[in-house]
């Protein structure tokens, strides 16, 4: 597996340790990297740091833009795997532009997979597509 899936995977840990238990972002994200087998390096720590508690710090914002494109599913009604792997991916095509959204959507999909039902795959990525234009296209004037 390559280190941006598991960091990604590890955010995912975090933020579903906070959603179900209500606990505090820093000490979620602590427990689940207390964990770790020897797996994680310090970037891929940090970079899945950097995930975990930027996606927290903005869960209401990340929450009503779900929420305006999940048409017929609130997200309590969402399964808890789901609902943050939906929040992750949508945290990053806000502030990671330099990652491609293909590429956060197909990690989105695949992470659906592994930790949720097969279902859940067309659920997460019909959501992440409404998502996806959020990511502010390139100006055109740019160079003007």
């Amino acid at each position: 597996m390559g280190r941006r899936r598991l960091a990604r995977e590890v955010a995912l840990q975090a933020l579903y340790v906070a959603d179900v238990s209500r606990t505090p972002a820093e000490e979620a994200f602590a427990i689940v990297v207390r964990l770790d087998d020897g797996e994680l390096d310090a970037e891929t720590r940090e970079f899945a740091r950097g995930l975990a508690l930027g996606t927290l710090a903005r869960v209401e914002e990340l929450d009503g833009l779900i929420a305006a494109r999940a048409q017929n599913w609130a997200l309590n009604r969402m399964a808890a795997v789901d609902r943050n792997v939906i929040r992750l991916a949508a945290f990053e095509l806000l502030a990671r532009p330099e990652t491609p959204i293909g590429v956060i959507i197909d990690e989105a999909v695949e992470i659906v997979r592994k930790y949720s039902a097969e279902e859940a795959t067309r659920f997460v990525n019909g959501v992440l597509d409404g998502l996806k234009a959020l990511r502010a296209a390139p100006s055109s004037d740019a160079g003007a």
